[in-house]
């Protein structure tokens, strides 16, 4: 029996080019109001996923996300926001998409389906058994993903899967597979939608709880983050302020001497 894709299903609605724009943005929210229900039942293997991911972290462990077109550039953003967000390595979460950083912004032809190409993305890192490899596919069929998967499980590394339909290919090569099923798009196949706005969930999800479990919060707050830019400074000295009751300018010479918001309340309250 062949394999069913939710994802190509027909959409609930047709005719679009005749209905107004009104119309068009209210189906469209319809839509997306059913992606937090789907990931809400995926819940329990999202904590399975962190708390594998948490444990290797611990042993120096990666994650790496695997993906190609819109599911890639996912992952690439999701990891590129964490060294700013929580002051961490870049080195700590990685993104890989088939086709290199040219995919980001121009589809690479054929890239996808090269079954090795991940695999062989990833020589240059030295994955090890402390890694983990999550593979992104909304069809949950994409070679470049399914291919890296396969050869990370022989490895013994941590696999995972992110996908939108149910039983899909790629689920067979994830000890973690993780299928948010949020029915058709409401633009047929057009996966950078409901699916895509599903998978950012699920990766905010796993890097924001990982990094909390990993001491890179505190409280409610980013005292790790990193000082880019001067409403990042603002906000770091307002949480010093906080902490601290010090004025404005005291507790933004302190952040700027200690270089974050931690480190700043570690030496004020430990002199």
């Amino acid at each position: 029996m062949a394999f069913e894709k939710i994802t190509e299903k027909s959409s609930l609605y047709d005719h679009l080019e005749k209905v107004s724009v009104g119309e068009i943005l209210k189906g469209i929210n319809n839509e997306d109001k059913k992606v937090p229900l789907a990931v809400e039942r995926v819940l329990p293997q999202i904590e399975m996923l962190v708390t594998g991911i948490v444990e290797r972290m611990k042993r120096g462990g990666r994650i790496f996300y695997m993906g190609a077109g819109t599911s890639g550039r996912l992952g690439v953003l999701d990891a590129s926001e964490i060294p700013p967000t929580f002051g961490v390595p870049a080195s700590m979460v990685i993104g890989l998409i088939a086709g290199g950083d040219t995919a980001l912004r121009t589809a690479v032809e054929s890239a996808e389906d090269d079954e090795e190409g991940g695999w062989r993305d990833l020589q240059p890192y030295h994955v090890n058994k402390n890694d983990t490899i999550i593979g992104i596919a909304a069809s949950g069929t994409t070679p470049y993903v399914i291919g890296t998967l396969k050869h990370a499980q022989q490895e013994g590394l941590l696999t995972a899967s992110i996908s939108c339909n149910p039983d899909a290919p790629v689920s067979q090569f994830a000890d973690i597979a993780i299928e948010v099923i949020v029915e058709p798009e409401f633009v047929t196949g057009s996966t950078r939608m409901k699916a895509g706005t599903a998978q950012k969930l699920v990766l905010n999800m796993i890097t924001t709880t990982t990094m909390i479990q990993l001491g890179r919060v505190k409280g409610n707050r980013m005292v790790n983050m990193q000082l880019n830019n001067q409403k990042l400074i603002d906000r770091g000295t307002r949480m010093i302020m906080d902490e601290t009751h010090l004025n404005y300018d005291v507790a933004k010479n302190l952040l700027l001497l200690h270089g974050s918001v931690k480190k700043a309340l570690d030496a004020f309250f430990t002199k």
